[in-house]
């Protein structure tokens, strides 16, 4: 069994915990708006194991982030616990923002409450949702700073679009097909592994704002907010360190080591 006391105490939230839309809504919007997307295991080459005590005790005890295939997870495992019906799926990402897609490498999910159907996902680092939305709308969708839409192609599936006042930026499409541990498993092999993969590549650490986002990577720390963003260079492994704390409360260095809790 998930301790859900733990769990709610790190995404620091205190209402209603019974299935309905009101409290996926607001377990969606703490959780994103508290635990940050990072791609730290990936990066320094430790196993992502996505085992949900692993997940649970990397998240939750240990204080880290995560990325999908971990967030979502996790996510989904405590909304089952709760009573909600869930159907975990996978997620084809749009390639520079593009409706020209990638490889099954991103877990959402389904969840119904309160007779409707919604998209859910705290696990998308660019831009992703804050709360979850309704699978079967077409209209655009506000939520917090950004406006999205799902489409329906009937080749494609669901596409998700996030607006701005310049363009339209595609996130990812997706079908309602329910992955399984093994796609999830090869999946995050890929992701975690893969040379050309973007996790092995570049440190990444982000998370939304109510009013916009905030971003660290091995380049630079930008802070997007309605006046516009700032963005400061990272000199060095120091100051990314500092900027990790200041802004996420993590600890570079007990990231880099093999944690306890992961025999691989």
């Amino acid at each position: 069994m998930l301790n859900i006391d733990a769990y709610l105490e790190r995404i620091r939230y205190t209402g209603k915990t019974a299935p309905c839309e009101e409290t996926l809504r607001g377990l969606h919007q703490a959780h994103t708006l508290n635990i940050p997307f990072e791609n730290f295991n990936a990066y320094f080459h430790r196993s992502v194991n996505l085992d949900i005590p692993f997940v649970f005790e990397k998240i939750v005890t240990h204080g880290r982030g995560g990325y999908c295939f971990e967030m979502n997870g996790l996510f989904a495992a405590v909304l089952e616990t709760l009573g909600f019906t869930v159907r975990p799926l996978l997620a084809r990402v749009g390639i520079d923002f593009k409706r020209i897609f990638g490889p099954k490498t991103h877990q959402v999910l389904m969840v119904e409450a309160s007779g409707k159907r919604w998209l859910a996902d705290v696990g998308f680092g660019k831009d992703g949702l804050v709360e979850p939305l309704l699978l079967d709308i077409r209209d655009n969708q506000r939520q917090c700073a950004r406006t999205f839409r799902l489409d329906h192609d009937p080749d494609l599936g669901y596409i998700l679009d996030c607006r701005t006042p310049h363009e339209d930026r595609c996130q990812y499409m997706f079908t309602l097909e329910a992955g399984t541990k093994a796609d999830y498993l090869m999946a995050n092999y890929f992701t975690s592994t893969h040379p050309d993969s973007l996790f092995v590549n570049r440190l990444i650490c982000t998370i939304p704002t109510m009013q916009g986002r905030i971003t660290l990577t091995d380049q630079h720390l930008k802070i997007d907010s309605p006046s516009g963003s700032e963005t400061t260079p990272v000199r060095d492994q120091v100051d990314f360190q500092e900027k990790l704390m200041a802004h996420f409360s993590i600890d570079l260095e007990k990231a880099k080591k093999r944690p306890t809790y992961d025999p691989a």
